[in-house]
């Protein structure tokens, strides 16, 4: 009589490793696809007796069937209750990353919502001043308008990127009209209202986003190179880029594109000179601790210094832009 021991399994896991995609979003989707079972032979090489043909056949039949499901669809979801603890965690800890949102009701809930501002260490959370009341109620129609770009969950990021752009150039758009408006209205000519109002509105955004990288950054690479990066892309990209499309366009109806230099000459001059001396400044910084900060006195010398050569800087041109006095 032959004795033999059967084992039965109701249940088997599958193990799966989940590579990490390094996206901010950590939602996953994938699919299992399920195929007909095998039956792993570990053979000696040598002849089966009767008796194992006769097990190997039973296993046969007693193997598992596929049902109608052959295919699982797995869906992993984030637990947005602590991605938003950790997105606490790096703004207290001051880490230079960017924290984005999963949702729109989120940007909106944000935007409508007062805050106190930057949190302190404490784990009480700390009540609006007056003053962030007042700054939310001047800048509520801002905050629902931008709270209209995309998540960053969405398209890895990419429709925020690109909704972003497009933003930014529509306000661009609005900033140029209305300082040309104002420059009309007050008599200032379109080449002082572009140095000055429009050069302005457009450069803000870029001072606060040098000043949270220089307070976020070890180093002050980040923080001079957004400024640097700023004026490159508005050199190239922004005259070259509309100096070859006027360049095609008058090209093809048979004119020759022609533009009055005015007092760009001097404008440049003066620019090239203090951009000149802005280095210096930053390379002689070096001896007293660093390209940013470093001791007060010396912190309100160097923005006294700059504030002027902006304010020589307008001036001059202004001056060779109404004939005051001669251009180069």
């Amino acid at each position: 009589m032959n004795c033999g021991i059967t084992g039965f399994f109701l249940r088997k896991a599958i193990l799966l490793k989940i590579f990490d995609d390094e996206e901010y979003e950590k939602n996953e989707t994938f699919q299992i696809h399920l195929d007909e079972p095998l039956i792993v032979r570990r053979g000696s090489g040598r002849r089966e007796s009767e008796a194992q043909q006769e097990e190997e056949h039973l296993s046969e039949m007693a193997k598992p069937r596929l049902g109608d499901i052959k295919t699982l669809c797995v869906h992993i979801q984030e637990s947005y209750e602590f991605k938003n603890v950790v997105d606490k965690l790096l703004k207290k800890a001051n880490v230079s990353l960017v924290v984005g949102t999963s949702s729109w009701r989120e940007q909106f809930i944000e935007a409508i919502t007062v805050s106190a501002g930057d949190e302190d260490d404490e784990e009480d959370e700390k009540l609006p001043s007056c003053m962030d009341y007042v700054m939310h109620f001047l800048t509520l129609f801002w905050k629902v308008i931008f709270a209209c770009v995309p998540p960053t969950d969405y398209l890895g990021g990419w429709a925020c990127f690109t909704v972003s752009i497009i933003m930014i150039g529509v306000l661009t758009l609005f900033i140029q009209d209305l300082a040309t408006e104002f420059g009309c209205t007050v008599g200032l000519k379109n080449s002082i209202t572009a140095i000055s109002v429009v050069a302005l509105g457009t450069s803000v955004p870029d001072t606060f986003a040098s000043k949270v990288a220089a307070v976020n950054d070890r180093y002050a690479d980040s923080s001079i190179g957004n400024v640097t990066g700023s004026n490159a892309v508005n050199v190239f990209l922004g005259i070259g880029l509309a100096w070859t499309i006027a360049a095609i366009y008058h090209a093809v109806q048979g004119n020759s594109f022609e533009v009055d230099p005015g007092s760009l000459a001097l404008s440049v001059t003066v620019f090239c000179i203090e951009a000149v001396l802005c280095c210096t400044v930053i390379v002689v910084r070096r001896k007293f601790g660093g390209e940013l900060g470093g001791p007060f006195k010396l912190r309100i010398v160097t923005v006294v210094f700059f504030v002027f050569l902006w304010l020589f800087y307008i001036i001059m041109s202004a001056l060779v832009a109404y004939c005051v006095i001669p251009s180069i």
